[in-house]
């Protein structure tokens, strides 16, 4: 990915039998499972709530390039980077690694926007999550 990013969270995960399939490698849903995991994870951190009726962060797109298919048994580093960020989104990247191969399995992407859940509409980044993402 040709973008400037900023590493924001790196977290490691199993990988289950289960999430492989006939072909006996990781499927290609669980992929996006695992991104997702590494986005809540980061989200805690900020200490971001997403509750009903308040605002917080939504996935407008996401996509996956799977590069070397991962198998069981395993742990998956995930690596969480920043790109640009706007008035209400963020985009962010994601580099998964099996834990002690530096070879790159799989990239990712997906903008985050913050969103007011009782109207749909976007709503400003927090101004800590803010902060955070345009720090050096």
């Amino acid at each position: 990915m040709e973008h400037r990013k900023k590493l924001i969270h790196v977290t490691k995960m199993p990988i289950r039998w289960g999430d492989m399939d006939a072909y006996g490698h990781v499927n290609n849903t669980v992929y996006f499972r695992f991104m997702e995991q590494a986005r809540v994870e980061w989200l805690e951190d900020l200490k971001v709530e997403v509750r009903p009726g308040g605002d917080g962060p939504v996935i407008i797109n996401a996509s996956c390039t799977f590069l070397i298919p991962m198998n069981y048994p395993g742990q998956v580093e995930v690596r969480t980077f920043v790109g640009a960020v706007g008035r209400s989104s963020c985009q962010t990247y994601v580099e998964m690694r099996i834990e002690g191969d530096d070879r790159l399995y799989a990239e990712g992407a997906a903008k985050v926007v913050w969103m007011d859940t009782l109207t749909g509409k976007s709503v400003p980044l927090p101004e800590h999550v803010r902060a955070v993402l345009e720090a050096e």
